[in-house]
């Protein structure tokens, strides 16, 4: 661990500069962070916010700049070395082996002088302490997004870090559980812990740090105190304007698109989460949304709905008169059901295809690019196809031939979110809209998704992002331990309430 000096900086960066074929990801870009300070870094999409984090964690090395640690130059080479000086850094995408415990992943970590059941000890008191409910011998690749990221910021909790980097901390936490995380957080900054913050959330900004670099197009284009400024502000700052105001007016719903009755689902694994009795219908020109902590069910749901689980009792799952129930996806999809998973990359995406390839995923029999005779596919009319979405989506790549990968996580899901509503769908069930995504963007999208149900739509949103679900829907469930609640009316739902539910209290 690197030696303290009470009067330097935790971390300085000064003239970073890292540049990618066709684009600068950061530019001249100076940062202080005082011992203690919570520090937010603010930017859109594609800025070059997290480029610049890995740059600090030793992922990522600079083209030029040079990084200080407590006041000594340091040129940090890869993740160990950065937590040998005492940074660690939850990642927006996770870094966790599928195939590993959790316990396992979270000793990779750590020094070796623990043994794994001292590591499973400890984990089970940081998440009992932080209110980050995790099995430590569940394998990742049964864990929901939402759990694996309560892993990452276990593991990162349990280095005691000087410097804790945090991207998107609490786009999977309930209410009650942010506000227990900020009092964790703010514990530790007052203990010395400097904190670099990313969110697109405006307002947790504002009441966590006391310090805020805004980033655009890979410059630092202001610095300021959050606490001293408001929401609008904060997006003049970071976008050059205030994001739209969404126009959700009231209407009455047109028939249901999809009916689920009493759908019951043993769980697939030992650690997902058993299905009991969901009764829902989705009708058209309605948004529904469904709330709750991750982990409670929704994969379960969603593959269910989508047609990737195909276990559903015949008759539980209708599309107007016909019964889906055992259909794979692309006969529900044939019905006019689009569907945009939570995890971007693998799912929504194969990411080293390119973003007029990964069209192909979802609209094969798409009269916009008909495949010819011999199955051949007009690649030309694919590729415009794709641009025309990166244009009207405002997607910041290298054009439609650019790797999905290639892409920052907003930007990713700009893409996949604007190829589903392209498809002029009946149903789509969208998972986490705008996880990770700027508020420019983030209004865009949901912007988009109330234009969906002004035309007719019918738009089943699960998100754990309780402003966005009241933004958009016109009623609400709640899940909780693989049970759905009753439906309610968006203006009878409160925080408050929402909240309770989520804890199965209805």
């Amino acid at each position: 661990m690197a030696t303290l000096s009470p009067t330097a900086p935790r971390l300085q960066l000064t003239g970073i500069t890292k540049a990618y074929p066709g684009v600068v990801a950061n530019s001249d870009v100076s940062l202080t962070v005082l011992p203690g300070e919570t520090h937010a870094v603010l930017g859109e999409n594609g800025a070059g916010k997290s480029t610049l984090m890995k740059i600090i964690f030793g992922a990522v090395q600079p083209d030029a700049g040079q990084v200080r640690v407590n006041g000594k130059p340091v040129h940090i080479r890869n993740p160990k070395e950065a937590r040998a000086l005492g940074i660690n850094m939850v990642f927006q995408h996770f870094n966790l082996f599928d195939t590993l415990t959790v316990a396992e992943n979270v000793w990779l970590g750590l020094d070796k002088t623990l043994s794994l059941p001292e590591v499973t000890t400890n984990i089970q008191a940081k998440a009992s302490e932080y209110g980050l409910d995790i099995d430590p011998s569940r394998p990742v690749h049964t864990l929901s997004v939402g759990e694996m990221q309560r892993v990452e910021i276990i593991r990162a909790l349990l280095t005691n870090p000087q410097l804790l980097i945090l991207d998107e901390p609490t786009s999977v936490l309930t209410p009650q559980a942010v506000e227990k995380l900020f009092v964790v957080l703010k514990k530790l900054a007052s203990q010395g812990c400097s904190i670099l913050y990313i969110s697109h959330k405006l307002h947790e900004i504002r009441e966590l740090c006391n310090a805020c670099t805004v980033l655009r197009g890979g410059k630092v284009t202001g610095v300021c105190n959050p606490a001293n400024e408001s929401n609008a502000s904060l997006s003049r700052l970071m976008i050059g304007a205030e994001p739209p105001q969404l126009q959700h007016t009231s209407k009455p719903a047109g028939n249901a698109v999809m009916r689920v009755t009493a759908l019951s689902l043993a769980r697939e694994d030992q650690f997902g989460v058993d299905l009991g009795g969901i009764d829902l219908q989705v009708c058209a020109g309605e948004v529904l949304g469904i709330a709750g902590v991750s982990g409670n069910g929704q994969k379960e749901l969603l593959y269910a709905l989508s047609g990737e689980d195909r276990r559903a009792p015949a008759g539980s799952i209708h599309m107007g008169s016909t019964d889906v129930s055992h259909l794979p996806p692309g006969p529900r999809r044939a019905l006019g059901l689009h569907f945009v998973p939570e995890e971007r990359l693998g799912r929504g995406a194969v990411p080293t295809l390119s973003l007029a390839h990964n069209l192909l995923l979802t609209r094969t029999g798409s009269i916009a690019w008909p495949r010819l005779a011999g199955g051949w596919i007009r690649v030309k009319a694919m590729e415009d196809h794709a641009q025309r979405l990166i244009s009207q989506f405002k997607v910041k790549a290298g054009g439609p031939r650019a790797a999905a990968r290639s892409l920052s996580g907003g930007n990713l899901q700009k893409f996949i979110v604007g190829r589903e509503m392209d498809a002029r769908p009946k149903l789509l069930i969208v998972s986490q809209p705008t996880w990770g995504v700027d508020v420019g963007a983030a209004a865009q999208i949901r912007g988009e998704l109330l234009a969906l149900r002004e035309a007719g739509c019918a738009v089943l949103v699960v998100s754990e992002e309780l402003d966005e679900l009241f933004e958009v829907c016109d009623r609400l469930h709640v899940i909780a331990r693989g049970r759905l609640s009753p439906s309610l009316p968006r203006s009878e739902a409160s925080v408050e309430r929402i909240g309770e539910w989520m804890s199965g209290l209805w």
